[in-house]
């Protein structure tokens, strides 16, 4: 017996794709910075615009910390550093 050329075969196949972790990267309010400060910061750093970090730098100060960013690691570690340089506290967190 041979197969019909023109018979299309489909197969059910699973396919295991390996996902990198996304991660944030959290801005901590403090009592030392100012909102123009931390505005700048992150329109300088992460591309924000002045609505955006204004928004931003509210949440900040009203809930303690937020998250600014989503990402991967490699593209958030130097944005942090970056901020932490500029004397703001900010850390890079795995998303749950």
């Amino acid at each position: 017996m041979t197969a019909n050329p023109h018979t299309k075969i489909s197969e059910d196949t699973d396919t295991l794709t390996l996902t990198e972790p996304l991660y944030s990267l959290i801005v901590w309010n403090d009592e030392v910075n100012t909102f123009d400060w931390v505005i700048e910061t992150l329109m300088d750093i992460c591309g924000h615009s002045h609505e955006q970090a204004e928004q931003c730098a509210i949440i900040i100060d009203s809930k303690g910390k937020y998250a600014v960013k989503e990402g991967s690691y490699e593209q958030l570690k130097p944005q942090c550093d970056a901020i932490t340089e500029r004397g703001i506290g900010a850390t890079v967190e795995v998303m749950a």
